[in-house]
């Protein structure tokens, strides 16, 4: 077999449709476009256009909305922490703010601060200074005999109440 003998496979190269070369080639006259309209014209883009119709994307509600300037908080996670002691790149022993976490390599960047989640576990005995940590983070760090101190509070649910419909005032029954 010399270099000038190959060739593709059958059908993994299609010609291009020559459109509008006369009846001969299946594409003359209107080219494929069918008959007048719209359509069959050059420029036309009606994706969504449902006739007059009001269109789906008109009839479905608007929903949710994203704040352009909120908070943007890098997360670390328990299981991260603790995975950095025990590889002996930060020290336990002494605090640990946002900046020692991001110089060690624990967290790449600082962002607007750091996060602590609850998602591992923890053994060493911490002291961490964060912008913010869920309650579970900072019990599971008190309970190694850590402590956590946030410039930002958690958040701490509360349970929603089910409102039921005001019993009849007049308090006459039929």
């Amino acid at each position: 077999m010399n270099i000038n003998e190959l060739s593709d496979n059958r059908g993994a190269r299609r010609a291009r449709k020559r459109v509008g070369r006369g009846p001969g080639s299946g594409l003359g006259k209107t080219g494929g476009r069918g008959v007048k309209g719209q359509k069959s014209r050059s420029g036309v883009a009606i994706n969504g256009f449902e006739g007059g119709q009001m269109p789906i994307y008109m009839r479905l509600p608007k929903r949710g909305f994203k704040k352009p300037n909120r908070v943007k908080l890098q997360e670390l996670t328990l299981g991260r922490l603790q995975e950095a002691i025990d590889a002996g790149k930060v020290d336990a022993g002494a605090t640990l703010n946002e900046e020692v976490l991001v110089t060690s390599g624990v967290v790449r960047r600082k962002l607007d601060g750091v996060r602590l989640l609850a998602s591992g576990e923890i053994t060493a005995k911490v002291s961490l200074e964060v912008t913010s940590a869920t309650v579970g983070a900072i019990a599971a760090v008190e309970k190694a005999g850590g402590s956590v101190t946030v410039s930002v509070p958690p958040k701490v649910k509360t349970p929603r109440t089910i409102k039921t419909a005001p019993a009849d005032a007049s308090g006459d029954e039929a």
